[in-house]
């Protein structure tokens, strides 16, 4: 098996590991493998998140998560269309068979999964609703806005969060202004027409960067929903699902493989998790190397986090609720035999 300290070689676009044994039946592997590229619908721009730089390269969580998948299923984590969408069409280009894949700051939630033809494969940022607000304000909590106008993204569930939080503490509604796009979003807050900016905390930490005088801004503290930002699927392919899921879950357990390993042992560590996922690789309709091949292209979770989000990535945001849960976070790793 290819060790992770050399990157495995990746096969033009377009053609794809052979897999040894059975494979699974998906017809939206065998699409996206006869197309060459995956189909990943992203934000429109969302630093930390997934944002197209100037140089044209997509960076971001959400677009490491897609590259992963890549990795997995065409051997190449470069092999990816990327499809930026509006907040309110982040499943449109999944259920009409465009996408295989949403990787865009979207909450999981019951009302999506029950009335749209999708599921969630997994969580990738846990989050939770917030405010940014300018920092010559006054505004130290949420209840201060009661009766304000606040900027949120058309789509998102940020309206009737503030609606429900708002309401059970017998406040003055806010007033939500709604925008089109992030873009449009931080527009309207800039330019004075709102108080705040509402949404998920982490998001806005790629928003305040993105505004002329970032330090004349700060997020409140406090959070006002359950946020868990997750990758959806059509509902209509068990086998991807399953591929997609087992992705996800691989970035998890090799965080923790490498972490209980302890110092030193970081490769060995990572060696063995890719090798206990892989030997799974022909039941998932991939080769052996799936495994070790996403690891090289995208690291753990806890590098795809600092890359993107932590000190490394200039935006800082602690991982808190992101943690391994062997570290009081959520992220718990799924046993990989």
């Amino acid at each position: 098996m290819t060790t992770l300290t050399e990157a495995p070689a990746f096969p033009a676009p377009g053609t794809a590991p052979a897999p040894r044994g059975r494979a699974a039946a998906t017809t939206t592997l065998d699409a996206v493998r006869a197309r060459g590229t995956l189909n990943a619908v992203v934000s429109r721009g969302i630093r930390g998140l997934s944002r197209q730089e100037e140089d044209g390269r997509w960076t971001g969580l959400d677009t490491d998560v897609a590259r992963a998948v890549a990795a997995a299923a065409l051997g190449d984590p470069r092999a990816v269309t990327w499809l930026p969408s509006d907040p309110a069409d982040r499943l449109t280009a999944l259920t009409d068979g465009t996408a295989e894949l949403t990787v865009s700051n979207l909450t999981w939630t019951l009302g999506r999964e029950a009335a749209q033809p999708v599921l969630f494969a997994g969580v990738t940022c846990y989050d939770g609703e917030g405010f940014l607000v300018r920092d010559d304000s006054g505004i130290e909590h949420p209840e201060q806005l009661a009766g304000r106008s606040v900027a949120v993204q058309a789509g998102t569930t940020s309206a009737a969060n503030l609606a429900a939080w708002y309401g059970q503490r017998g406040l003055e509604p806010v007033r939500p202004v709604a925008f089109a796009t992030p873009a449009q979003t931080l527009a309207g807050y800039a330019s004075g027409e709102c108080a705040a900016y509402v949404l998920d905390r982490t998001a806005l930490a790629g928003e305040r960067a993105a505004l002329a005088y970032p330090y004349a801004h700060r997020i409140l503290d406090a959070a006002i929903s359950r946020e868990p930002m997750a990758a959806a699927v059509r509902d209509d392919d068990p086998h991807w699902y399953r591929l997609c899921r087992w992705v996800l879950q691989l970035l998890v357990a090799a965080e923790h493989h490498a972490d209980e390993a302890g110092p030193g042992n970081r490769e060995r560590a990572l060696a063995e998790a890719a090798a206990l996922a892989g030997r799974h690789g022909p039941a998932l309709g991939l080769d052996e190397g799936w495994a070790a091949r996403v690891l090289a292209a995208t690291g753990t979770y806890g590098d795809i986090y600092e890359r993107n989000l932590g000190a490394a990535s200039g935006l800082g945001v602690p991982r808190g609720l992101n943690e391994l849960w062997t570290r009081g976070g959520l992220h718990y790793a799924v046993p990989l035999q």
